[in-house]
């Protein structure tokens, strides 16, 4: 197997490592890949939209699957369809929604692969009624760091299947994925928008579609005064009549190389957010859309990570409980707030269950993403952030996470023993590993 040497990053680009890198194209190249491996570990990358340092290995390996994208077997009754990991979720959209199925659950990018959706227990936007993406998984066949290819499912292996969802990567090189595609009439969405003016009625207006539509989303103003605390726009989506004209997504633009770093200031984003807010009027508006521009509104902008500058951003993603949800978000925002520092990009979601796997990141409750441009300071803000998730029963979402303590990762994941002991029977050696897994300890106890 041929390896070369390689800087990547997470998608924040605040994390950087060098490593060495190989791409295989089969099955038989993977295990002499991992068969090659010693000390320095080995991780494995997809589309690289994990924000932080989940799929970088400092000083080891890396095994990149863009060419395992292969679609091995589809059932037109059923809708079970088997693809290798490295097959991206805007594929499965341009090859099946036209046959009239769709990824039931999928992540904010169609560049995000399938594998990397297994190991991150992936979520939508409509959370509520689909749950995570582990929650569709028929069953996984799993490279073993012993070289043995297993097939892990709710019936067989379960608790390997269940570390394996949303494991980081961590249990073995899954190989091929089985799930079930939804089956649709429509080729869009028919969107509300609501302009809300705080918090509470941005809670409401959420906690009142949760049961009765298909999706939903909110934009947050992070950047409000605090009578206004919260405010900002609802997106409410339903599938479709057959015959509506979908507005698609625009042509693709690449971001430019060298974005100067004091672009996004708090007077650029408060700006920003006015104009957002505004360009919907108070009685809202109603418009349809198509699948690609209303499930990944930012891919139209490539490489947009270039946005913050340099030195790059992180992205605090976090769930609370339903029970003590509204006052810590509350508590978070307000913690923004005065810290004057500007969350270009703020989302808020709700989730409807648990997470399937030992390290799932859903529950029951909100769920808000925050984005912070780096500077000096930015790592106490986001230590404040994670003071507060812990406080209200939260935890953090390791896919978007790159400064998570170990402290708070271990309170925030009760099925972590479980997970540990997993990996203790079928890699006590730790060759899988990565810079997330070491920065929080993640085989501690084994």
């Amino acid at each position: 197997m041929n390896w070369k040497r390689v800087e990547l990053g997470g998608w924040g680009r605040t994390a950087v490592a060098e490593m060495l890198a190989a791409r295989p194209e089969r099955l038989g190249e993977v295990q002499r890949a991992l068969a090659q491996v010693g000390e320095e570990g080995l991780v494995v990358r997809g589309g690289g939209r994990s924000y932080g340092d989940a799929a970088l290995n400092g000083g080891g390996r890396v095994l990149l699957t863009e060419r395992l994208d292969r679609i091995l077997a589809f059932d037109e009754k059923t809708g079970e369809l088997v693809v290798e990991p490295g097959v991206t979720f805007g594929e499965l959209t341009r090859l099946f929604l036209p046959r009239g199925y769709i990824v039931p659950v999928t992540p904010g990018t169609g560049f995000a692969t399938i594998g990397g959706a297994v190991a991150m227990d992936v979520h939508g936007k409509n959370h509520d009624w689909a749950g995570s993406f582990g929650d569709h998984v028929l069953w996984l066949d799993l490279l073993l760091p012993s070289g043995q290819v297993v097939r892990v499912s709710p019936g067989e292996r379960p608790e390997l299947f269940l570390a394996t969802i949303g494991g980081l990567g961590l249990t073995g090189v899954i190989t091929a994925i089985s799930m079930r595609l939804m089956h649709t009439p429509a080729q869009g969405v028919t969107v509300r928008e609501t302009r809300v003016a705080d918090l509470d009625a941005m809670l409401a207006e959420l906690h009142q579609h949760r049961s009765t539509s298909t999706f939903s989303v909110a934009w947050i103003d992070a950047q409000a005064p605090a009578r206004s605390l919260g405010r900002g726009i609802v997106e409410i989506a339903d599938p479709a009549p057959e015959d509506s004209r979908f507005e698609t997504a625009p042509r693709r633009r690449t971001m430019p190389k060298h974005v100067p770093s004091a672009f996004l200031n708090s007077v650029s984003v408060r700006l920003f957010n006015r104009w957002y807010s505004r360009r919907i009027a108070p009685e809202g508006r109603q418009r349809s859309l198509s699948f690609e521009r209303f499930l990944y509104p930012l891919d139209s902008v490539l490489e947009w990570n270039r946005l913050y500058g340099r030195r790059g951003f992180f992205q605090f993603q976090c769930v609370l409980p339903d029970k003590d949800g509204p006052a810590g978000l509350k508590q978070l925002l307000e913690t923004v707030a005065k810290s004057r520092r500007a969350s270009f990009l703020s989302v808020l979601k709700t989730l409807g269950r648990e997470g399937r796997g030992h390290l799932s990141f859903a529950q029951r409750g909100y769920t808000l993403a925050l984005d912070f441009p780096r500077r000096s300071g930015t790592d106490v803000l986001l230590a404040l952030l994670e003071r507060v998730v812990l406080d209200h029963g939260g935890r953090v979402y390791l896919a978007k996470d790159a400064a998570l303590s170990r402290h708070g990762f271990a309170a925030m994941y009760p099925k972590l023993d479980r997970f540990r002991a997993v990996l203790h029977e079928v890699d006590p050696e730790g060759r899988l590993t990565s810079d997330l897994a070491r920065r929080l300890a993640i085989r501690a106890g084994t």
